[in-house]
């Protein structure tokens, strides 16, 4: 099975592609331009096609993500920045030969109307699917807010898929410290999880999950990553999530802290020991 970590392109696609290989790792996520930016990146072509071909000699499966600032729900002054960078993104990770590029859900934008975010992701993805005909997905990650929070439950997720003009371009990004922060997944409620998201084909299109643990309780809110063997979420709870029969054929990307070596060997193969990963 596929596992891995988040890795700096400093080094061009193909050298965040080797250095993911480096650790031992069989699946890896990066940033695809700067990630404090909206930018549009002018990216070296022949550099991402080599990552693509060095992934499918090794068997390893990439993903990208969005910078920081990206947002579904962006304001008016932001709406052609971030489709514009999210097409770029999706450019890039389908010239590297990635499954996708993960992007947060939306988030509240009027109060006194709770539909209003809703409908304005709906808008931006339309926006930019409409444009997109390449391989790579847009992948919607699950948030950590509150419970009750836009972005925290399946059914949201379902529901935006369902409602864009081309669900067949929209896939999910399964993230296990925001499903423990927003209450989603508190630890114990492993098979109730997975029952309601087959019921819903939720994990008919999940193609990546972020594995990590949680600096928090469960239901607290906070998204505050922490290592593997060291948050709230027992090893025991995470061995029962990831044994359950939809993560199966999933790649599993850490997004932990960086350990005192400076790389995820480590933790890749305590994944690996713990999960039979």
């Amino acid at each position: 099975m596929y596992v891995g970590c988040h890795v700096s392109i400093r080094d061009g696609y193909l050298g965040a592609a080797k250095m993911a290989h480096s650790f031992g790792a069989s699946a890896f996520q990066y940033f695809p331009k700067n990630p404090r930016s909206l930018s549009v990146k002018e990216f070296d072509q022949e550099d991402a096609t080599a990552c693509k071909q060095y992934c499918l000699e090794h068997n390893i499966q990439s993903v990208a993500h969005t910078p920081y600032s990206t947002s579904l729900t962006p304001t008016e002054q932001k709406k052609g920045a971030t489709i514009q960078s999210l097409l770029n993104d999706l450019q890039i990770a389908s010239s590297c030969g990635s499954i996708g590029v993960v992007v947060h859900f939306g988030s509240e934008i009027d109060p006194l109307n709770p539909l209003a975010g809703y409908q304005l992701m709906i808008t931006i993805l339309n926006e930019v699917l409409k444009e997109w005909d390449g391989d790579a997905l847009l992948l919607i990650e699950n948030l950590a807010g509150k419970p009750g929070t836009m972005g925290t439950t399946i059914e949201e997720h379902i529901q935006i898929r369902n409602l864009c003009d081309f669900p067949e371009k929209i896939g999910f990004c399964f993230d296990t410290c925001h499903a423990f922060a927003s209450g989603l997944w508190n630890g114990e409620n492993s098979g109730a999880l997975v029952k309601s998201g087959k019921e819903q084909e939720y994990f008919n299109h999940l193609k990546v999950v972020h594995l990590n643990n949680s600096k928090y309780e469960s239901s607290s809110g906070k998204d505050r990553h922490d290592n593997i063997v060291s948050g709230k979420i027992k090893v025991s709870q995470l061995n029962d999530l990831l044994h359950q029969d939809v993560f199966s054929k999933i790649p599993f990307v850490l997004e932990t802290p960086d350990p005192p070596s400076g790389n995820h060997r480590e933790e890749i193969e305590t994944v690996r020991t713990l999960f039979n990963r």
